[in-house]
C-alpha cells in the first residue's frame, strides 16, 4: 500500500516527536497528528517556545514542518478516513480499579481507539500500535476492527518506541533499532513492507528489525524492564557503599568499565521516574502472574520495591541529620522533573520526597527550570488523592508549600536543608561554596544525584 497520509491519534511526548520526525525525512507524505485534547492541539499550533511537549530540536523541527505536511487537529475522525496508516499513541496507565488495579496496563483508551477506528474507516487501513502495550494486545485491537468494522481490511503491526525523554530527537535520528512486528500473512508482510519504506528514509535497513507481533509487544517491556534494574541495582550498591565506607562512584566506574556490562544506566540518583519504567515492570509483574511465572514476577516486582526504598532512604536521610525535628524546617526541592532536559514530571522522586517533608510538617519550596507551580501541585495532589488523603490534610500540607521562581536566594534565606534531585546542569553552576560556608546558617545539601562539584562536611552524597 501507498502510504500518502498518516493518521498519529495522541499527541503527547511519543506521538509529538515521532510524527514531527517522519514529517521531517518524509516530504511527500502528509502527516496529521490528532487528540481529544483541544487544549493540546492549540498548543502544538502555538508559540514554539510553549510547545507541550520540551525535547532539545524539537520545536526547530515543527517550525520546519508544520502547515506544511505536518498537522495538528482535534477533527479525529476526519483524519482517520483520510489515511492510509493510522498510529495509536495514546496513554496505557496503570488500571486504578477492577482486575488487576495498581499493575496491569489499562488499555481503555486503547480500545477506544480501535473502536473509533473501525466506526470510521471506510477504506483498508494499516493500524500501528506505538503506544506500551501488554503482549498479545494486538489480538485484542484485531478483534475489535473485524468485528465493529465496515467491511473493511485492517492490518496490525506493532511498532514500540524506544526514546528516551530529554534526547528523543536525537533517538528518533540515530535509533538504535526500529523494531516493526507483524503476522506472517501476505498482507501482513506487505504493511510491515510500508512501514519499512517510511523509516529507511532515514534510518538504515539494517537497523530495522522485522519480528512477529507479539516478540515486538514484548520487547518494549523487557527493554525497559533491564535498563529500570540496572538503576535499582546500583542505588541498592550505593547504600551498601554508605553502610561500608565504598565510594559509589568508584564502584560505578568499576563496573562500567566491564565491556560486558558497560556503564551507562549505572548512575546512583533518588530512584528512577517518568511514564515508563514503573507502569511497564508492573504490567510485566501482573502477566508473569497471570501466566503462573509467579517466581519471574516476584523477580521484576523487586527493580520497583528497590526503587522506592532508595526514595524513602534519601527521604529518611534528610529527616535523620536535621535530628528528626523537621516540623517547620525550610527545606529547597532543587528539580521536579524525573530527569534534566524535559517537562515531564510523571513518577519524579521528587514528588514522594515532597510529599513525604510536606507530611511531617517541613516547609517545602520547590524550584524547575521547566515545570512551574500549578503542575507541581497537580502531581501531589494526585498522589495525595491515590493514597486517600482527606480534602482538609491536602490543604494543611499545600499551607506549607511554596514554589520559588528565584533557588539561590531562596536557599540563602534561612534554609536547613538543600535536596538535589534532578541533574539539570545549572544546578552545578550555583555557588555551593557561598552556601555551604555562609557563617549564620549551617545548611545540610544533600546530593540526590552526585553532581555537585565540591566536597563538605555537610554535603550528603545519594
Amino acid at each position: 500500500m501507498k502510504i500518502k497520509n498518516i493518521c498519529c491519534i495522541g499527541a503527547g511526548y511519543v506521538g509529538g516527536p515521532t510524527m514531527a520526525v517522519i514529517a521531517l525525512n518524509c516530504p511527500k507524505i502528509n502527516v496529521t497528528v490528532v487528540d481529544s485534547n483541544p487544549n493540546k492541539i492549540r498548543a502544538w499550533n502555538g508559540d514554539l517556545e510553549k510547545l507541550p511537549v520540551f525535547e532539545p530540536g524539537l520545536k526547530e523541527i515543527i517550525k520546519n514542518v508544520r502547515n506544511k505536511n505536518l498537522f495538528f487537529s482535534s477533527d479525529i475522525d476526519k483524519s482517520i478516513d483520510l489515511s492510509e496508516m493510522i498510529f495509536m499513541a495514546v496513554n496505557t496507565p496503570t488500571k486504578e480499579s477492577g482486575v488487576g488495579a495498581g499493575m496491569a496496563a489499562d488499555l481503555k483508551y486503547i480500545e477506544a481507539c480501535a473502536r473509533n477506528i473501525a466506526k470510521v474507516a471506510k477504506s483498508d487501513k494499516i493500524v500501528v500500535e506505538k503506544s506500551t502495550l501488554p503482549v498479545r494486545t494486538a489480538e485484542k485491537i484485531k478483534e475489535i476492527l473485524d468485528s465493529e468494522g465496515n467491511d473493511v481490511n485492517f492490518e496490525i503491526l506493532s511498532n514500540p518506541e524506544f526514546l528516551a525523554e530529554g534526547t528523543a530527537i536525537q533517538d528518533l535520528f540515530k535509533s538504535d533499532r526500529v523494531l516493526i512486528g507483524s503476522d506472517s500473512t501476505k498482507t501482513a508482510k506487505s504493511a510491515a513492507k510500508s512501514l519499512i519504506e517510511i523509516y529507511s528514509s532515514w534510518i538504515p535497513k539494517k537497523k530495522i528489525l522485522t519480528t512477529n507481533v507479539w516478540s515486538s509487544e514484548l520487547s518494549k517491556l523487557a527493554s525497559n524492564a533491564m535498563l529500570a534494574q540496572r538503576i535499582s541495582s546500583i542505588n541498592s550498591f550505593s547504600a551498601m557503599c554508605e553502610k561500608t565506607g565504598a565510594d559509589i562512584k568508584e564502584l560505578s566506574k568499576a563496573i562500567g568499565l566491564d565491556r560486558r556490562i558497560g556503564p551507562k544506566f549505572l548512575e546512583p540518583s533518588v530512584g528512577f521516574g517518568g511514564s515508563c519504567f514503573q507502569k511497564d515492570i508492573l504490567n510485566l509483574v501482573y502477566l508473569c502472574k497471570h501466566y503462573g511465572l509467579y517466581e519471574v514476577a516476584e523477580y521484576w516486582h523487586q527493580v520497583v520495591k528497590i526503587n522506592d526504598y532508595q526514595k524513602n532512604r534519601f527521604t529518611q536521610k534528610i529527616i535523620d541529620n536535621l535530628d528528626g525535628k523537621i516540623k517547620q524546617k525550610k527545606i529547597v526541592i532543587l528539580g521536579w522533573a524525573f530527569k534534566s532536559n524535559s517537562n515531564d514530571s510523571r513518577e519524579s522522586a521528587s514528588i514522594h520526597v515532597t510529599a513525604k517533608l510536606l507530611s511531617l510538617g517541613a516547609n517545602v519550596h520547590v524550584f524547575d527550570p521547566l515545570i512551574k507551580k500549578t503542575q507541581v501541585i497537580l502531581d501531589l495532589k494526585k498522589l495525595w488523592k491515590k493514597n486517600t488523603l482527606e480534602k482538609k490534610d491536602i490543604n494543611r500540607m499545600l499551607n506549607n508549600f511554596k514554589y520559588t521562581e528565584y533557588p539561590q536566594e531562596t536557599i540563602l534565606d534561612g534554609t536547613a536543608a538543600v535536596a538535589l534531585i534532578t541533574d539539570w546542569n545549572e544546578f552545578k553552576k550555583y555557588d555551593w561554596n557561598k552556601i555551604v560556608n555562609q557563617s549564620n546558617n549551617k545548611i545540610l545539601i544533600f546530593d540526590g544525584r552526585n553532581i555537585l562539584p565540591l566536597k563538605h562536611k555537610r554535603i550528603f552524597k545519594i
